[in-house]
């Protein structure tokens, strides 16, 4: 994808590619970005305050795990950021869609930086839990893993002169380092581990008890919203800085 594709997209069409028009995306994002931006914060803020200083603490590990109104949602991030990373990129290399090559581009610091508050909260847990603030335990090794495949993907994206060589190569990496998500989630069942095994699953009941788990659901939602926000407001600056570079280029074309 060169510099003047998403400018030259036919306004018209159908899918997924009627969205590579630059128009049409920044005026469906601009709408959108509100409704991210503020119930995000609000929620966000609501569940820190209310796990922080509302929320019964924990009768084993009493205030300490008030960490996981930070550490829990980082890490549904973390993971929920790759695996949109690796969509965007699966898109770009199957139907070369003009918007995915962007899309994960802009996903990569956003994941990495939650996969890094999960890693540093969950250390800050560990370390009362377990005496240390580092094992190598299953679970947390392959988050590390995780971060490591997000710098990985951003600095492949950015290592190549021809930007078209970088997307397809970050995109490869991405989807090779998917493989992680499933070890991840798996990790305290299939081997013997010092992380706890989840409190919140899709297919069971939760094993949190409600005045703790409110705050954190707030926290969850909010910290989701949120983390759309920001990918969007980057998106949206990376479109209009192709826009520009491609307005620029077209404009020193005909004076030359």
């Amino acid at each position: 994808m060169d510099a003047g594709t998403l400018a030259t997209t036919p306004r018209s069409g159908r899918g997924l590619h009627r969205f590579a028009n630059p128009g049409r995306f920044l005026r469906l994002a601009s709408r959108v970005q509100p409704f991210l931006t503020w119930p995000g914060l609000a929620l966000l803020l609501i569940g820190l305050y209310a796990g922080l200083f509302i929320a019964p603490p924990d009768y084993q590990q009493h205030d300490a795990m008030r960490i996981m109104y930070v550490h829990v949602p980082a890490a549904i991030l973390a993971e929920t950021g790759y695996w949109a990373l690796a969509a965007a990129s699966l898109v770009s290399l199957v139907w070369r869609h003009p918007l995915a090559d962007l899309a994960a581009k802009e996903i990569g610091p956003v994941g990495a930086g939650c996969a890094l508050l999960c890693l540093a909260s969950g250390s800050l847990w560990g370390k009362p839990m377990w005496g240390a603030w580092w094992v190598w335990d299953a679970r947390l090794t392959s988050v590390l893993v995780l971060f490591f495949l997000y710098i990985g993907h951003i600095l492949v994206i950015r290592a190549f002169d021809d930007p078209e060589r970088g997307y397809r190569a970050a995109a490869i990496l991405a989807l090779i380092g998917a493989i992680d998500l499933p070890i991840i989630k798996y990790s305290v069942v299939w081997w013997n581990t010092l992380h706890q095994p989840a409190s919140l699953t899709l297919t069971g009941s939760p094993t949190i008890a409600w005045p703790m788990l409110w705050p954190l659901l707030l926290c969850i939602v909010g910290a989701s919203l949120c983390f759309g926000a920001v990918v969007t407001a980057r998106l949206r600056a990376a479109v209009m800085e192709r826009r520009i570079a491609t307005l620029l280029r077209a404009q020193a074309e005909q004076a030359g």
